[in-house]
């Protein structure tokens, strides 16, 4: 199997915040998306749930401390943590979490 570019991958998206699945592994599956400065309302989610940012950065809000994520850095939510996106946030992102 070629190596997968994945920033390509996410420029091709018809949509930003629209997550595309591009592999599983186990018990998990890696998502890429493009994020355009918008926020994205606070969720929790059951499963912890790792953040790369691939390019850019990711401006989270967690349990309400704001924090950065920038390209090239891992940020992990714990299971049952409130988090959302704050404006600002551009790029794209590798999201790792379980299947729906």
């Amino acid at each position: 199997m070629p190596p997968s570019d994945l920033r390509q991958q996410a420029a091709a998206l018809p949509q930003t915040w629209r997550s595309h699945i591009v592999a599983r592994l186990g018990h998990s599956q890696l998502k890429v998306l493009r994020m355009d400065g918008q926020p994205a309302e606070e969720e929790t989610h059951p499963y912890d749930e790792a953040f790369v940012v691939l390019e850019g950065q990711l401006r989270l809000v967690v349990e309400g401390q704001a924090l950065s994520v920038r390209a090239g850095e891992l940020y992990t939510v714990a299971a049952g943590m409130p988090h959302a996106v704050a404006e600002g946030s551009w790029g794209t992102l590798l999201i790792i979490d379980p299947p729906a």
